[in-house]
């Protein structure tokens, strides 16, 4: 089922959030130093592509370092993304088919707000609720 579900997901919006994550990857590439937000940012584009199965937990290590780093990260690329995810969210809403497909838009929002001091593990590989699946 949740195979199922990822190739829905694909067509209908993941594709395109997937590139959203790593063109933001790329463009923050380039100064050097947020080169740690551009791997963030590749990471989460691949949970993007493909979310159903797994979820976001905690790092138990995060700490301030974690919160300075989405701070910085809202600005240069979380709004952004955040609001790629309530625009794909509320066009997928508009039929019964996708309501399941935008409410999991929804849920991928806190994530492309704040990804550090975040992990994407397999739904089995934890006893955490899941996100998304």
């Amino acid at each position: 089922m949740r195979t199922l579900l990822n190739l829905i997901w694909v067509v209908l919006s993941g594709f395109w959030l997937f590139l959203a994550y790593v063109a933001a990857g790329i463009l923050l590439c380039i100064p050097i130093i947020t080169i740690p937000w551009a791997l963030a940012s590749f990471r989460i584009g691949v949970y993007a592509l493909w979310p159903f199965g797994r979820t976001i937990v905690s790092k138990p290590t995060a700490g301030m370092g974690s919160f300075l780093g989405n701070v910085i990260w809202v600005v240069f690329a979380g709004v952004w993304l955040a609001i790629a995810h309530v625009v794909t969210g509320i066009a997928l809403c508009v039929t019964i088919i996708g309501i399941p497909f935008g409410i999991a838009n929804f849920k991928m929002i806190p994530i492309s707000l704040a990804p550090l001091g975040k992990e994407i593990v397999d739904i089995g590989a934890t006893d955490a609720p899941a996100l998304i699946g």
